[in-house]
C-alpha cells in the first residue's frame, strides 16, 4: 500500500522510538521523509535504514524549541523535496518528579519541547502548506497523560493536556485551508523513555493490571495510527485524539 506516494513528510523526534517507527512506516508507504531530530547521528541512521529499504529520506538536525532551527528544517525539506504534505510532531521528553520537587529547569524544558515545539513546527509548516495550497495533515504527539492525570508527572501532564487543546484549536483554525490536525494519545509504549520503569519488575507487576490487554504497546503500533491520521483514509477526521493504550483508559 502506497498511501503517501509522491508525498513528503517531516517527522520530528525521528532518531528512535515512536519517531523512528513513524518515519519508517511513512517511507514504507511511499513518502519521502525528512528525519528530524536533535541527535543528527541517530537521525542519519534512521534515514539510512529507509534508503536501504528503497525509500527516500533526508536527515536534518533540529531543536524544536528554537524557531530558527525549525525554519531551517522546513527549508531543508523544501530544498530536498520541494514541499511538505505531512508533519508528524513526535519529539518529546518526560521526567518523573513529585510536584513539590519539580524545578523551574525541568518545568520549562518539558513545556518547551512537548508543547512549544509542537507550536513552532506546526505554525511554520502550516504557513508553508497554506501558501502552497496544500491539503496538509498534521499529527501531534499527545498522550493518555493529556486526557487524565498521573502521579509524578505534573509537567509532562500539563504539556500533553496543552497539546490536546492546541490540536483542537489548530483543527478549527486550519480547516478553512483543508489542513487536518489530529493527535495520537499513546499509553505505556516500549520506548527509551519508558525503559527504566519497564526494567523494574516490581513496577511492571504493579502497573500491568491497569492495562486490559496485559502488555505494553510497541512503537510500530503508534506509528500505524499516525500513518492512518496522516493519510486520506482519515479524510473526515480532524481535531481528534486517537488513544492507543491497550484499554487502560477504560478503567
Amino acid at each position: 500500500m502506497f498511501r503517501f506516494a509522491e508525498q513528503v513528510a517531516i517527522v520530528t523526534g525521528a532518531a528512535n522510538g515512536i519517531g523512528a517507527a513513524t518515519a519508517l512506516r511513512l517511507a514504507q508507504e511511499g513518502a519521502a521523509v525528512v528525519v528530524a531530530d536533535q541527535d543528527l547521528s541517530m537521525a542519519e541512521a534512521t534515514a539510512a535504514a529507509i534508503r536501504e529499504a528503497g525509500g527516500k529520506a533526508t536527515a536534518v538536525a533540529v531543536d524544536v524549541t528554537k524557531r530558527a532551527q525549525v525554519e531551517a528544517m522546513l527549508a531543508a525539506a523544501i530544498a530536498a523535496y520541494d514541499h511538505v504534505d505531512v508533519l508528524a510532531n513526535i519529539a518529546g521528553i518526560a521526567h518523573d518528579e513529585h510536584f513539590l520537587e519539580i524545578t523551574d529547569e525541568w518545568w520549562d524544558r518539558t513545556l518547551a519541547v512537548n508543547l512549544t515545539g509542537v507550536f513552532y513546527c506546526s505554525q511554520i509548516v502550516a504557513r508553508h502548506m497554506v501558501a502552497r495550497g496544500i491539503e496538509g495533515r498534521i499529527v501531534n504527539m499527545a498522550s493518555t497523560n493529556g486526557l487524565v492525570g498521573e502521579e509524578l508527572l505534573a509537567h509532562y501532564n500539563a504539556s500533553k493536556f496543552g497539546v490536546v487543546g492546541l490540536t483542537m484549536t489548530m483543527a478549527i483554525d486550519l480547516a478553512p485551508h483543508n489542513i487536518r490536525v489530529n493527535s495520537v494519545c499513546p499509553g505505556l509504549i516500549a520506548t527509551r523513555l519508558t525503559k527504566e520503569a519497564r526494567d523494574n519488575p516490581e513496577w511492571v507487576k504493579s502497573y500491568m493490571p491497569k492495562i486490559p490487554l496485559k502488555r505494553f504497546g510497541a512503537p510500530e503500533e503508534v506509528a500505524s495510527a499516525v500513518a492512518y491520521l496522516a493519510s486520506t483514509d482519515s479524510g473526515f477526521i480532524t481535531g481528534h485524539q486517537l488513544v492507543i493504550d491497550g484499554g487502560q483508559l477504560t478503567f
